[in-house]
């Protein structure tokens, strides 16, 4: 979703403004229909949002693999992030296993030596989405001037990835459910068939397919889908 269908919203809200623009936030983060989608909805609006944000961008660090982007608003930030793939994190990024903001007020503080000096940012704003033990969600605003975010940017932003915690977490779940049902329904349709090639009944079929999933190391919901598919392929029994 490009950055000017949220023209609507305005730009570093203050007051009544911001609790509107809250809101509206709100509604379209959740009226988002994957987790993917809900990022980068998350990224476009917090460049609107955020008093200061230029650029932004939402990734993961996974303590084995290190960090990933998710979602961007431009290029500079996959610039920046990718300087960091496959590697370690920045340093910035690390505090948020143990804080949930982290601020870079200037770049060039140490002689221009950081990786974001050499993109021409000078600021950034790092906010932890989510956390568990192997997995930290971070999304980082960036600017070209230094000091661009102050205490007051930051408790929008922090107001905001609250929003966006929720709406992630709502979409998740729903997600999960979606495919719980899917998965439901195929493990029927694969039992059903069992069922009719077998002639057992349902409980039989069932443990028959239990088994055959244990004994072939397969998930239960990736073996149904090969017997569904397989039976859909020949044309089904008795056609």
């Amino acid at each position: 979703m490009p950055a000017f269908e949220f023209s609507d919203l305005p730009r570093s809200p203050a007051g009544f403004e911001l609790a509107e623009a809250l809101t509206e936030a709100a509604r379209q983060l959740h009226e988002t229909g994957t987790p993917n989608s809900t990022l980068r909805t998350a990224a476009r609006l917090a460049v609107h949002i955020m008093p200061g944000a230029e650029h932004v961008g939402i990734s993961v660090i996974d303590r084995d693999s290190g960090p990933r982007t998710l979602a961007w608003t431009d290029e500079v930030v996959r610039s920046a992030d990718a300087r960091h793939a496959g590697r370690e994190s920045p340093p910035h990024w690390e505090d948020l296993w143990t804080t949930p903001v982290v601020r870079i007020e200037d770049s060039a503080a140490d002689g221009g030596a950081d990786a974001l000096y050499d993109l021409g940012l000078r600021s950034a704003l790092s906010l932890r989405l989510r956390a568990d033990r192997r997995r930290l969600t971070v999304l980082t605003a960036y600017a070209r001037r230094p000091r661009a975010f102050d205490e007051a940017a930051t408790r929008i932003g922090r107001l905001f990835t609250a929003h966006v915690s929720i709406a992630l977490e709502s979409v998740t779940v729903r997600e999960q459910l979606t495919e719980a049902m899917r998965t439901r329904d195929l493990i029927g349709q694969a039992t059903g068939i069992l069922m009719e090639r077998l002639n057992i009944d349902a409980a039989g079929a069932f443990e028959s397919l239990v088994k055959a999933s244990q004994r072939e190391n397969v998930k239960l919901r990736d073996l149904a889908r090969r017997i569904v598919d397989a039976n859909d392929t020949t044309g089904g029994a008795g056609r």
